[in-house]
């Protein structure tokens, strides 16, 4: 069966280390912070100038004045830093972001994202995502396998609009875990628990490595 949106955050709060600064994109890659192991310390930034993001509030905790690059309310831990966009992205360019996940529209063999528009539709824009997948060490990227209309997301070649290019390092999408291979190719390493090998073959456009046995995900 593939996996809800919170399947992918859990999945994907599974590559996070300990000491790393990540950056959540808007989507599913800011439910990651409520997934985060608590033996694990990360320090969670978000362009419009946070940095140590906590869980999402309950309501009556909630502050309309903290919110994400998504304009969603968030909560602050301890010894958390409000600055301004400009120091924000100084500190995205400067490479001091270690993990960015964001979501994605499209992701070809080579490690190509499109993200932020798809022509003739209403889409809110790039946002920081440009500088993020041309500075952060690690790119990962959280999505649908297919489109709603039944389509490979997962492709040869970015139909769309492109963010940036072979930055990509791995997919996590509803039906499996993908590394984008240095030559190219997505190298098949988990499924979503009860998606057979044949299901993602069939849902993936792109080169698809595989290689032994596939084992299945672990989602807690």
């Amino acid at each position: 069966m593939a996996l809800d949106k919170i399947g992918i955050a859990k999945r994907i709060a599974q590559e996070v280390k300990d000491g790393s600064y990540i950056n959540l994109g808007i989507g599913i890659p800011t439910l990651v912070a409520n997934y985060i192991p608590d033996n694990i310390e990360v320090v969670l930034q978000s362009e419009n100038g946070l940095l140590g993001i906590g869980r999402f509030p309950y309501e009556e905790d909630v502050d309309a004045d903290l919110i994400n690059a998504g304009k969603q309310t968030i909560t602050m831990l301890k010894g958390s830093a409000l600055f301004s966009s400009a120091e924000s992205f100084g500190m995205i360019r400067g490479g001091h972001v270690h993990l960015t996940i964001l979501g994605a529209m499209e992701v070809s063999e080579n490690g190509d994202i499109a993200n932020w528009k798809i022509p003739g539709k209403m889409v809110k824009g790039m946002g920081g995502a440009m500088d993020l997948v041309a500075s952060a060490e690690n790119i990962i990227v959280a999505m649908q396998h297919k489109s709603r209309s039944g389509e490979s997301k997962l492709l040869k070649e970015c139909t769309l609009p492109i963010t940036g290019i072979k930055c990509v390092k791995k997919v996590v999408s509803d039906l499996a875990v993908l590394e984008v291979l240095p030559e190219g190719g997505f190298k098949l390493l988990e499924r979503a628990p009860g998606v057979s090998v044949e299901e993602i073959k069939e849902a993936t456009a792109g080169k698809l490595i595989i290689k032994g046995d596939i084992p299945e995900m672990k989602i807690d």
